[in-house]
């Protein structure tokens, strides 16, 4: 349980312990920590089939309840990114603490106070309705924050080799800005990743005819990718974007030309480009330059949007139902497992607290909000399967 700077009612609630007792797990990624054996323990008693998958160094679960369709599951992580400096948390992070109605404490937001209040939501939903239709399952990982090689997109591929199919995915990341669920995100941009090596040759800068200069090269080819419009977007999505991330070349002294430049870059696209595409479009940009170049491709995840469905009217639904407030759907922000997921043909949402604080010192959450979280992924549940 949290130590209490300030209690509230809600401090002894079920789903506040259930939060506190995973935030002060250290689960770095990718460790674990125990965080999915306390879910699976509680799961199994609800009548839960549970199955740890491993995976190298990440341990995943998959737990279901029910063999029929359709399949709802909840998707999320147990792992967290690392603190930083212990000494600038006002508090410790792996010691979860109440302060003026908030949990104080890593994971908090992002994103294990989710992960209690689905727990406590099917919980719940089980004992009103114990005949529902349909499944329920949840697919926890612990790599979501690392490389995501071994998690879900492992579970992902074993479910799919034993054609065993995800209708329809709540995923707990905190999507929420200001209040909880002002907005929801119902797709993303695709990630692509390239790692460009330009060839030269190396010499002395007094001597320039001798050598080749592979950052005057590829200027002119770096300028025109970073004016270049790939697409213009849609309805859903923002245009595609390009940028540099990463840029080196020289030894570090004065007077050498390099012998190679080191270019690291990424687009976020939406559904009007496609990953081949883009890569071929460079490539012809590097060539009509002239450049004499390696590439390498890292392919993160593809885009992915859930439109008009169950699914999304459901989560639009309760949120208005629970929270009196109309939720804003969007595809902006960054990449989550959901790309592993919808794929397979799965209507995919994710729903979460708000994100303010995800990623930093004193990350933490609204106590009340994850109580209003329950009732929304409920209220879901009761929509798809009563």
């Amino acid at each position: 349980m949290a130590s209490e700077s300030q209690t509230s009612a809600v401090a002894d609630s079920e789903l506040l312990e259930l939060a506190c007792d995973l935030i002060q797990r250290r689960s770095v990624t990718p460790e674990d920590a125990g965080c999915q054996t306390l879910m699976a323990d509680y799961l199994a008693p609800l009548g839960f089939e549970i199955e740890s998958m491993v995976f190298h160094d990440t341990t995943n679960l998959w737990a279901r309840r029910g063999q029929q369709g359709p399949l709802f599951c909840f998707a999320g992580h147990t792992d967290v990114v690392p603190t930083g400096d212990e000494g600038l948390w006002k508090t410790p992070p792996f010691e979860p603490t109440i302060i003026d109605g908030m949990l104080h404490g890593r994971g908090a937001a992002d994103m294990k106070g989710s992960l209690a209040a689905a727990l406590v939501a099917t919980r719940r939903f089980l004992e009103d309705h114990p005949e529902h239709a349909g499944s329920i399952a949840f697919l926890i990982t612990s790599d979501e924050e690392g490389p995501f090689i071994n998690g879900t997109v492992k579970v992902i591929e074993t479910l799919e080799a034993r054609q065993e199919k995800i209708d329809w995915c709540i995923v707990g990341e905190p999507s929420s800005t200001k209040l909880l669920g002002d907005v929801v995100k119902n797709g993303r941009r695709g990630s692509l990743t390239g790692n460009l090596t330009v060839k030269g040759v190396q010499g002395h800068v007094a001597y320039p005819h001798l050598a080749d200069n592979p950052v005057h090269r590829a200027a002119p080819a770096l300028a025109e990718l970073a004016q270049t419009v790939w697409d213009q977007g849609n309805d859903y999505f923002p245009p595609t974007s390009f940028q540099i991330a990463n840029i080196s070349a020289g030894t570090g002294a004065s007077n050498v030309i390099p012998g190679t430049l080191e270019v690291q870059f990424n687009f976020r696209f939406c559904t009007e480009s496609h990953a081949n595409t883009l890569k071929v479009r460079v490539m012809e940009v590097l060539d009509r330059h002239g450049l004499e170049y390696d590439l390498d491709w890292i392919l993160n995840g593809e885009p992915f949007l859930t439109g008009e469905g169950e699914l999304l009217t459901a989560t639009c639904e309760a949120i208005a139902e629970i929270t009196g407030r109309q939720t804003d759907p969007q595809t902006s922000g960054g990449t989550s497992d959901g790309r592993f997921i919808a794929p397979t043909g799965a209507q995919v949402v994710e729903l979460g607290p708000c994100n303010a604080t995800i990623h930093k010192v004193n990350e933490c959450v609204r106590i009340a909000d994850l109580e209003q979280l329950a009732l929304c992924y409920q209220r879901i549940m009761e929509k798809l399967l009563c």
